[in-house]
């Protein structure tokens, strides 16, 4: 099944997406695949230090789903209250204020004395992780070429996994010989380190550029061309959208609004499981026997074998189409979790389905952000990608708090990983519905010429 690819606000949009990808667009790739991977380190450092500091300051199950859920609650305020910020001041300067504040948020983390104080901090570092986000999927769509995009944002997708996993193989370590508070020692430390890299390689979106234009606008279009291999331009290029001023009330309009709202729903029911499988599969796997460290090696399987999953999916997914694929992942991945409850605890049993869950739950958040960049204008592209998952993020704060509150009322291992791995199946006739809206979307775009498309 084909799509139609979303459409540049440039004019400029060919030297992009009908050339091969150039040294410079992968190195603006690659940068936004590290910022991922850095966020998975950051999210999954609670979920790896959970056991230790519940052990640690004696919390039942119901303050750890608290805890879990103050970080992704702030994720969820980031991508709807800072992303919308990257369509008004640009893409590279949001990404890089968000880096400073998961910084901060990541070294005030190691000096918590309290519940309360870890809290707030997790959800300051939410904020930088829900802001970032957005902006990078952008950058990953608008710098990519037409053949590699959905290859391109699936490396990004994935990233988040490699770096949970990375993270995961550091926090044995640490855990073991310095304590909890030395992962977010790391954390902070990693996240500095980004920042002049970004600041470095990380361009400001040319869309962006001509869409808003700014003053200097005119001399960083030319940089960017000039790394490109391209001759400098006169005047800015009139953008094919008019000068917009996107506001999130202009993504409830008309279409558009019907889209926004069917992305939002499928967002918010697909995160609500994958959040708690990340955050609470450590804990589940120590519950059913294993020790604290090799849970911590099972939720490192569970990631390793979820950016397989994310990389199968992003090349399937240009031969049987994004909706077979999303039905197929989000319906294996609540059998495998059933299945995970059921089997003889032993630890091969265990490692394996663990691993199957992660394949799977991984590919399907894939499937979110390769939407993303296609049903959103490019003058909204920022502004939408963030409002979904910001509702994303609220069902990943509903999915782990939920968790603990139905473990600590007794449910059993199966009912309870049921309810929370069921929304899956709910998001299977949402995602048939927003990809047949955008099949339709794109038979009207074909019908009327466009001057540059992406």
């Amino acid at each position: 099944m084909q799509h139609s690819a979303p459409q540049s606000a440039t004019g400029l949009g060919a030297l992009i997406q009908d050339r091969n990808m150039s040294f410079f667009q992968i190195a603006v790739v690659a940068v936004c695949v590290a910022i991922n991977m850095l966020d998975g380190f950051d999210v999954l450092a609670l979920a790896l230090t959970a056991p230790s500091i519940a052990k640690e300051w004696g919390l039942n199950p119901a303050a750890l789903g608290g805890l879990f859920s103050a970080s992704i609650a702030g994720i969820a305020v980031g991508s709807i209250t800072i992303a919308p910020l990257a369509d008004k001041f640009g893409r590279r300067t949001t990404v890089l204020t968000c880096l400073v504040i998961l910084s901060v948020g990541m070294f005030a983390s190691a000096f918590s004395a309290t519940v309360l104080q870890l809290a707030v901090l997790r959800f300051v570092t939410g904020l930088g992780i829900g802001g970032v986000l957005p902006s990078i999927n952008t950058l990953v769509a608008e710098y990519s070429s037409k053949r590699r995009r959905d290859l391109n944002i699936s490396m990004m997708t994935v990233g988040y996994s490699v770096g949970a996993s990375i993270g995961g193989l550091l926090a044995v370590y640490l855990v073991s010989h310095y304590g909890w508070h030395s992962v977010f020692l790391a954390g902070g430390a990693l996240s500095t380190l980004m920042f002049p890299v970004a600041l470095v390689f990380l361009p400001e979106s040319l869309d962006f550029l001509v869409t808003r234009r700014k003053p200097g606008a005119l001399e960083k279009v030319n940089r960017v061309l000039g790394k490109l291999g391209h001759s400098p331009v006169s005047e800015l290029p009139v953008p094919v959208a008019g000068d917009v001023r996107p506001t999130l009330a202009g993504l409830f309009r008309g279409e558009q609004g019907r889209t926004t709202a069917i992305s939002c729903a499928a967002f918010l029911l697909v995160m609500m499981t994958f959040y708690f499988l990340l955050n609470w599969m450590p804990k589940m796997l120590v519950d059913m026997g294993l020790s604290v460290s090799s849970g911590i090696s099972g939720s490192v399987v569970m990631n390793l074998t979820g950016v397989v999953g994310g990389v199968a999916l992003g090349l399937a997914t240009a031969r049987f189409g994004l909706k077979r694929m999303a039905i197929v992942y989000f319906v294996a991945c609540f059998v495998c979790m059933v299945v995970f409850t059921q089997i003889a605890p032993t630890t091969l049993n265990l490692i394996v389905m663990a691993a199957l869950v992660g394949f799977f739950s991984n590919g399907a958040v894939v499937c979110l952000y390769a939407l993303a960049p296609r049903v959103f204008a490019p003058e909204y592209r920022a502004t939408g990608t963030g409002l979904a998952l910001g509702f994303g993020r609220l069902g990943g704060t509903i999915g782990p708090a939920l968790a603990g509150v139905l473990i600590a009322a007794d449910w059993s291992r199966l009912a309870y990983s049921a309810a929370l791995t069921a929304p899956l199946l709910l998001a299977c006739g949402l995602f048939a519905v927003l990809l047949a809206g955008e099949v339709r979307a794109g038979t009207k775009a074909r019908a009327v010429p466009s001057s540059a498309s992406q």
